[in-house]
C-alpha cells in the first residue's frame, strides 16, 4: 500500500514536470508574437522549399536567357541570370531544398543521438559519463569549420558529404547540453522519489528523465541550424559538397565569384538568402531560450 502511494505521488511529480513544460511551450508560441511571426515565415520558406518544382519558373539547371549575366528585371527573369545564363529565381527556389535539408536533417539526427547519449552520462554517470564524454571531447580539440572540411575531405563531394560532416560537428556540442540538462533533471526530488519507490532505473530514466531534459536540448539545436546552413554553404562554396550544376547556394556564390564586378547579384541573392535563412532559425532559437530562461526565472 506504501509503495502504491509513493509511486502516485513520484508520478504525479513527474507527469506534473512533463505537462508544465508542454504548456509553458504552448503558451510560448501562442502569446510571443514574435516568436509566432519568426514561425509562419519558417513555415513560409519551407513551403518555398517544397514547392519548388510548382513555383519556379524554369529549370534550374538549363540555361534559359538569351546571355548570361542579365540584371535584375530583366524580362521574363525577376531576378536575371548566372553566368551560365540560368534562372536565378529558379536556382533560388531549388537551393532552399538543399539548404534546408543539409542543415535541419543532420540537426535533428545529432539532437537524437545526442540525448540519448546525454541521458546515459548524466543519468549514470561513474564510468560511462566519464568514457562517454572523454570520446567527445576529442572532437572538441577541433574548429567546427575545420573538423567539416576534415571530414568531407575523406568522404568527398556531395549531399551526404554534408550531412555527415555536420552530424559529426554538431554532436558533442549538442551531447554536451544534452548531458548538463540530464543531470539538472536528476537532481530533482521527484527522481530521489521515484528511486525510493523501487522505480527501476530504466523507467525512471524513460519516464521522468527524458522528457523532462529534452526542452533545453531542443532549443539549443534550434539556434545551431541557422550556424550549419552557413557551414553547409561554405562547404559547397569550397567544392566539397553539393556538386553543379545542382542548384545549392554555397555552389552559387562560388560560381558567380568570378563575375562579381560585372554582375554582382549573382553572389549578393544567394549570399542573401543565407543571411536571411540563418538569421531566422538564429532569432527563433533565441526567442525560445529567452522565453524558456524567462519562465525558469519566475
Amino acid at each position: 500500500m506504501t509503495n502504491t502511494v509513493h509511486h502516485t505521488s513520484v508520478d504525479r511529480a513527474g507527469s506534473s514536470a512533463r505537462s508544465s513544460r508542454l504548456r509553458m511551450l504552448l503558451r510560448t508560441i501562442s502569446r510571443d508574437r514574435k516568436l509566432s511571426f519568426l514561425l509562419i515565415c519558417l513555415a513560409l520558406l519551407a513551403g518555398i522549399a517544397i514547392l519548388a518544382p510548382v513555383l519556379s519558373p524554369y529549370d534550374p539547371i538549363v540555361a534559359v536567357a538569351a546571355t548570361p549575366n542579365m540584371p535584375v528585371g530583366s524580362p521574363g527573369l525577376i531576378l536575371g541570370s548566372d553566368n551560365q545564363a540560368r534562372d536565378i529565381l529558379s536556382r533560388v527556389l531549388w537551393g532552399a531544398r538543399i539548404s534546408l535539408i543539409v542543415s535541419i536533417l543532420p540537426t535533428l539526427a545529432a539532437t537524437a543521438v545526442s540525448i540519448v547519449i546525454g541521458l546515459l552520462a548524466g543519468f549514470f554517470g561513474g564510468r560511462i559519463d566519464t568514457v562517454l564524454m572523454a570520446v567527445l571531447d576529442v572532437f572538441f580539440a577541433f574548429p567546427i569549420v575545420l573538423l567539416a572540411i576534415a571530414v568531407a575531405g575523406v568522404m568527398g563531394p556531395g549531399l551526404l558529404t554534408i550531412i555527415v560532416s555536420i552530424f559529426v560537428v554538431l554532436l558533442p556540442y549538442v551531447t554536451r547540453v544534452a548531458r548538463t540538462s540530464a543531470l539538472q533533471v536528476v537532481s530533482r526530488p521527484y527522481i530521489e522519489a521515484a528511486r525510493s519507490a523501487g522505480g527501476g532505473q530504466i523507467a525512471i530514466m524513460l519516464r521522468y528523465v527524458l522528457p523532462n531534459m529534452i526542452g533545453p536540448v531542443i532549443v539549443y539545436a534550434t539556434t545551431l541550424i541557422g550556424l550549419m546552413i552557413v557551414v553547409a554553404s561554405g562547404l559547397s562554396f569550397l567544392g566539397l559538397g553539393v556538386q553543379p550544376p545542382a542548384a545549392d547556394w554555397g555552389a552559387m556564390i562560388a560560381e558567380g565569384a568570378g563575375v562579381l564586378r560585372q554582375a554582382p547579384h549573382v553572389t549578393f541573392i544567394p549570399g542573401g538568402m543565407i543571411v536571411v535563412t540563418a538569421l531566422l532559425f538564429n532569432l527563433i532559437g533565441d526567442q525560445l531560450r529567452d522565453r524558456f530562461d524567462a519562465r525558469k526565472a519566475e
